[in-house]
């Protein structure tokens, strides 16, 4: 397995990584949950991408059994978790949620026992919140790391002005900025990695660890004729996922990338996934999967970034006719 810098920070991520968003606790058991990250572990894959809010924590809980099982050497893996939505859902009372300095200090205590670790290696700000001063939030995390709970701080969805901002109160009081952002990115998801984020790249440095590489699994192909049974657009509560990616223009160009993919003889998910990994901003992309079959799949993506020459690059372009380009008028 490659491995990338993150970030203008020394830790090293796998190009790829394992996350348990859905699938953990809602579609697989401890046992299938136990066989994946073994296979991934064992393919080199040392990230592990979990959040308070994945199944109500029961995500962490579920990936905290398969650790402590596993009895890997805690140096050999990286574990987070995010905070903002909390774990209660709508029955949240105030101060469960968001990113005040109570809920992100206890919001870290609560993860680290469900997962059953000592500290998190990476700990996100889940969503920025505009009720929370950016200085508190600052505080909060440093403070954090200070005390060994956490070793890096980062984002997921923040803007590239707003972590901008986190940094700029960073340098003004001397505390960790953060190192890195969680964002949506694939090939219909490509604003905030190539246009929003570029003065962050360039003037503060950051890491990326994308989630939905694959968009849901959309661009897997699997849904071209209907959603199979079990699937994650599928799931009770999750429709909004149906409404974003079912839509015609976009079923269209998920018929054309598999017939480019069949073309180089590989598959549209291992393909997709190679894109993503191709663009030198990203420092992981993390995977989902429901079985083995489907994480070999998308392990392929490392072999499949090969075959991405400028002239594959320029075909897939001109099926997307999507790329963001900076107005300079």
């Amino acid at each position: 397995m490659e491995y990338r810098r993150m970030g203008r920070s020394g830790l090293q991520l796998s190009t790829l990584s394992f996350g348990s968003w859905v699938t953990f606790h809602k579609q697989i058991d401890d046992s299938i949950a136990d066989e994946l990250m073994g296979i991934a572990y064992d393919k080199g894959i040392n990230f592990f991408d979990n959040a308070e809010t994945y199944a109500n924590g029961q995500s962490e809980s579920m990936m905290g059994r398969v650790l402590k099982k596993k009895n890997w050497e805690r140096t050999s893996y990286i574990v987070s978790s995010k905070a903002y939505f909390g774990w209660k859902g709508k029955d949240a009372k105030p101060n469960q949620t968001g990113l005040s300095r109570k809920h992100l200090m206890e919001a870290c205590h609560e993860a680290m026992e469900r997962l059953q670790v000592d500290y998190l290696d990476l700990y996100f700000c889940h969503r920025p919140d505009t009720n929370v001063p950016i200085e508190e939030v600052v505080w909060a995390m440093h403070h954090l790391i200070q005390q060994g709970k956490v070793l890096y701080w980062g984002t997921s969805q923040w803007s590239g002005a707003e972590i901008m901002e986190a940094h700029k109160v960073a340098r003004q009081n001397n505390l960790i900025g953060p190192s890195m952002e969680q964002p949506q990115y694939n090939m219909f998801e490509r604003f905030k990695v190539e246009q929003d984020y570029l003065p962050v790249y360039q003037n503060a440095g950051l890491g990326t660890t994308i989630w939905s590489p694959l968009a849901a699994g959309f661009l897997t192909g699997k849904y071209i004729s209907g959603i199979p049974e079990g699937s994650r657009l599928g799931i009770k509560g999750f429709d909004w996922l149906k409404d974003r990616w079912m839509q015609d223009d976009k079923m269209e160009k998920v018929k054309k990338l598999a017939a480019l993919a069949k073309e180089l003889g590989v598959s549209l998910a291992s393909l997709s996934i190679a894109w993503c990994i191709h663009n030198p901003n990203v420092t992981t992309a993390i995977l989902g999967a429901t079985r083995k079959e489907q994480l070999f799949e998308n392990l392929e993506a490392l072999n499949v970034v090969k075959l991405l020459t400028s002239d594959v690059i320029e075909k897939i372009e001109n099926i997307l006719k999507n790329k963001p380009f900076m107005d300079l008028a």
